[in-house]
């Protein structure tokens, strides 16, 4: 038996240290854990409720737009505020927009590298000007010893692709996804005024005022995020999921086991009723839903066939018994609308600052692959149909389609708001003052997956806030029952025949796209600096 740690593991968002144990070849237990404390909720304790979209907003600088979106919702639904149309549509474009760049520049830049052999540029014989010339800056850099950021890598392995055009045509087009990425952040700020961190969502909807020619620029810009979409990321991910990493899918690699959950996203109508406020609206273009494990992991194949239950928000618990915290006695799970946060630095079996979401006492697995199976995606049901299983590739897959469906779809949306702006001027915000005593929740499923905000008012101030994010659920340690979270479970049975270079640990996290700063963060109350705790 042999232990192999990734610490911590790279090309992620955040602080993550992954622990697994290989027994001939294959990996047969695991542990995640993430190493800095989250505090947020303490901070928010006794502030103007006002003040909650912009501070959680500041969890991290990469998902930060939809912890603005879910925290206004969360006090909507406390102050009773239904959303005018514009402000709807406004938070949409801004949500989906962000979708969009997020989704591929995880493809190209934090997990292609996972899959290619990135010398094989060298070998490239073609006669593309462009590919011809991403060569020679490629060839250039190794003969400098200046390879990075594509080095140090794990060393190439047999699902690892090494066609030569294959493999210069993606880095060419990771390239394109940088350039594309800083389109999206222009086009973005005619909603948000500045990214990252939006400056324009707030309590009651959205303060921003574009013009009408801002409206049409940015229309613009969303037909060539369109276009890159679908003549080059949408392309790429199904060419390789379908072609050389198809044996990858096959084999279930990065499989959970079996549950899964997805959030309502991107309303399409204004609230049809009272309880449609926590969700931004109503005929969300994503549904929400739960699946529950029907067979062995990895074995789902029939999509279009499976049960989909509603989610029941009631049934949402965290547990502490692994994680840096402490609960009352006697207490071993906690709703987030009554959820606790006081840390416990020398706890006794705890192993991360990550509490562990359960639904229904289960560890539920959530993201872009929960979403596809929840909405029942055409395509996901073919590439199960022709062999494909749950896990890596398809985590990829879904995320594709998403974006896909999301660029089609916010032409729709930019287009109303440009005819809204040429009948008069917007009008976002539906305001009413703060409640002496009220609860609420808002939820979104965020592009890593099920993002849950709660919140309690006494006397016009916050008395409790907690959020149960994405990463959260998927990274969350061991529960009272001593049951793995989501990543442990997915690296079970996986293949490392050499633990020097255990390069399926780092693919199977990676397909996940953790954003482990949302997860886990700490603010010394006294000073307002980040706090660094080192563990012995």
């Amino acid at each position: 038996m042999t232990r192999v740690v990734v610490d911590p593991l790279t090309r992620i968002e955040g602080h993550l240290r992954i622990e697994v144990e290989v027994n001939n070849g294959v990996i047969t237990d695991a542990w995640s854990a993430g190493t800095m404390a989250r505090g947020i909720e303490i901070l928010l304790k006794n502030r103007d409720p006002w003040d909650a979209p912009y501070v959680t907003s500041r969890l991290c600088g990469v998902c930060e737009g939809v912890h603005a979106i879910a925290s206004a919702q969360a006090l909507e639904d406390a102050f009773d505020i239904e959303l005018t149309e514009a402000g709807r549509l406004m938070r949409n474009v801004f949500c989906a927009g962000y979708y969009v760049h997020d989704h591929y520049v995880h493809f190209y830049v934090l997990s292609a590298l996972d899959y290619l052999d990135i010398m094989a540029i060298a070998n490239y014989k073609g006669s593309d000007p462009g590919l011809l010339g991403i060569k020679d800056k490629i060839v250039g850099l190794v003969v400098k010893g200046d390879t990075s950021p594509f080095t140090p890598r794990y060393e190439p392995d047999a699902f690892t692709v090494n066609d030569p055009d294959t493999v210069t045509t993606l880095v060419s087009h990771y390239i394109k996804a940088i350039e594309m990425k800083a389109k999206s952040q222009k086009m973005l700020n005619f909603i948000t005024g500045i990214q990252p961190h939006p400056n324009t969502v707030m309590v009651g909807g959205c303060v921003a005022t574009p013009s009408r020619e801002q409206l049409l620029a940015l229309r613009e810009l969303w037909m060539e995020q369109k276009e890159f979409v679908d003549n080059v990321y949408l392309p790429d991910v199904l060419a390789v999921g379908t072609g050389p990493l198809f044996p990858l899918a096959k084999l279930a690699i990065g499989a959970t086991d079996g549950n899964y959950l997805a959030y309502p996203m991107l309303p399409q109508d204004g609230a049809a009723k009272t309880e449609d406020i926590s969700f931004g609206g109503s005929n969300h273009l994503f549904k929400g839903g739960v699946v529950n494990a029907s067979g062995a992991r990895g074995t789902l194949s029939d999509i279009a066939g499976i049960n989909v239950a509603p989610v029941d928000y009631s049934k949402i618990t965290e547990s502490v018994t692994s994680s840096w915290y402490n609960y009352p006695a006697g207490t071993n799970a906690l709703h987030p609308s009554a959820g606790v946060t006081e840390f416990n630095l020398n706890k006794s079996g705890a192993y991360s600052y990550f509490k562990s979401p359960r639904y229904s006492s289960k560890p539920m697995e959530v993201g872009p692959l929960a979403r596809g199976l929840v909405n029942k995606f055409p395509a996901l049901v073919d590439f199960f149909k022709a062999g494909g299983r749950e896990g890596v590739v398809a985590r990829h897959l879904c995320r594709a389609l998403i974006t896909k469906s999301i660029v089609d779809q916010g032409i729709a949306w930019i287009d109303r708001l440009i005819e809204l702006r040429t009948a008069g001027p917007l009008v976002g915000m539906n305001e009413k003052a703060v409640p002496r005593n009220a609860k609420g929740f808002g939820v979104w499923d965020a592009p890593r997956g099920a993002l849950g905000h709660w919140v309690e008012i006494e006397n016009h101030r916050i008395k409790n806030y907690q959020m149960v994010v994405p990463s959260t659920w998927n990274a969350g340690p061991r529960d009272e029952n001593g049951v793995k979270g989501p990543y442990e479970q997915s690296l079970i049975g996986a293949p490392v025949p050499d633990t020097e270079n255990p390069i399926n640990v780092v693919r199977i996290i990676r397909s996940f796209d953790p954003c482990i700063a949302c997860g886990v963060h700490v603010i010394d109350g006294r000073t307002g600096k980040v706090k660094v705790i080192n563990l012995q």
